[in-house]
């Protein structure tokens, strides 16, 4: 678990929850961001209800928590009177690793699971990277709550920027002027939330740089007609693995939407101050879903460029059987007729022209190789035998 306590100009973090929870203890300049795993807002789920209820008057609903819990719930967007709750799938870190304390895909999620790692993925090690894990968000007023996998690797990446955003000298002041480091602080919990999940949508654009690179090779080894391309399992997977990850996109957009739409519902702020907290909360808004769209729209390109592809192979591979079967029937009829004289001459006939005369044989293959050179001629002037390149 870690808790931060943001303000305009700084940023502190606390090693309990307890101390919070009194009121008054959080300053009203601020707001709290508190960062739990699963298997962590299981076990301390009623004290983060009472901090709660101290500092935004208002409890998560069941249901919510149950959402927060699950580790398999789609990216979705829902919402009270108080609160919001958004859902995010993020990649998993590494080959699974992310998952690898998690709960185990398939069992309940009321009781803790045992910590067992899920059988690693096959193909390139790019596609074992296309496995997702939610990271949920409650969003209330002065405070952010967030739900993590157990690697908290989003967590600990992002808190690491916000402390040295926030980071102050040794007397106390703050390293940056304040209006340097209020432009780097978030300035509220759904700016915050807002900026996590940009970053999660990143580790989403650098997947899409390897899997165009690992694509492009297979690309090329498809093209080629002189390989023989045999990575088919790892092609299908890559296949299947990119329609997963639209899927997930879908989702990460449909839920962004919905955020969206919730917010240009809400009641006009009153102050110019508000006014402008809100106009740039939208703009951090649209610009998350722009990445996302982006992402899906790289990824639609990817599956049209794979099975483009693979069409593009068998097309080759067919274009050179057809090159093949051109040959050998221009071989074919150029030896027709050589066959036609030699079965001729091998009948079993007394009297048979040329048969009894001394030069006979050569007439004969002497007429078997000017009609041979001049189908040879006829064929290469129609260009039967032309190398298609």
């Amino acid at each position: 678990m870690r808790i931060f306590e943001i303000k305009r100009t700084e940023v502190s973090e606390h090693a309990a929850l307890a101390p919070l929870s009194v009121p008054g203890a959080c300053g009203a300049g601020g707001y709290l961001w508190i960062s739990l795993t699963r298997e962590e807002f299981r076990n301390a789920l009623p004290e983060v209800q009472q901090i709660l209820q101290t500092l935004c008057l208002t409890q998560l609903v069941d249901l919510h928590v149950a959402d927060l819990l699950n580790d398999q719930l789609p990216s979705h967007y829902d919402y009270t009177s108080l609160y919001d709750v958004l859902v995010f799938r993020r990649l998993a870190n590494g080959q699974g690793a992310g998952a690898a304390q998690g709960p185990v895909q398939g069992q309940p999620q009321a009781a803790p699971a045992s910590p067992q790692r899920p059988p690693p993925r096959s193909g390139p090690p790019v596609l074992r990277r296309v496995d997702t894990r939610p990271v949920g968000f409650a969003v209330f007023d002065r405070v952010l709550l967030s739900v993590h996998p157990e690697d908290g690797a989003v967590r600990d990446g992002f808190a690491a920027r916000l402390l040295a955003a926030g980071a102050s000298d040794g007397r106390g002041a703050p390293a940056l002027d304040a209006r340097a480091t209020s432009a780097r602080l978030p300035t509220s919990p759904s700016d915050l939330m807002l900026r996590v999940i940009n970053q999660i949508v990143d580790g989403y654009l650098d997947l899409r740089r390897e899997l165009t690179k690992q694509l492009d090779h297979w690309q090329t080894e498809l093209i080629d007609p002189r390989s023989r391309f045999t990575n088919w399992g790892a092609l299908m997977e890559a296949r299947q693995s990119l329609h997963h990850l639209d899927e997930i996109c879908e989702d990460q957009r449909a839920a962004m939407q919905d955020w969206i739409d919730s917010l240009e519902t809400l009641p006009a702020p009153k102050g110019d101050t508000e006014q402008r907290e809100r106009e740039l909360i939208l703009i951090r808004s649209r610009d998350v879903l722009e990445h996302i769209e982006r992402v899906v729209h790289h990824v639609h390109r990817l599956e049209q460029n794979a099975e483009t592809a693979v069409q593009m192979h068998f097309s080759v591979q067919g274009h050179r059987a057809n090159d093949i079967m051109r040959v050998l029937t221009v071989l074919t009829a150029v030896f027709l007729p050589l066959n036609l004289i030699a079965g001729i001459f091998g009948m079993n006939f007394e009297f048979i022209p040329l048969v009894h005369k001394a030069d006979g044989f050569w007439i004969a293959m002497t007429s078997m190789l000017v009609i041979a050179v001049l189908l040879v001629l006829i064929f290469w002037r129609k260009r039967y035998l032309a190398r298609t390149r």
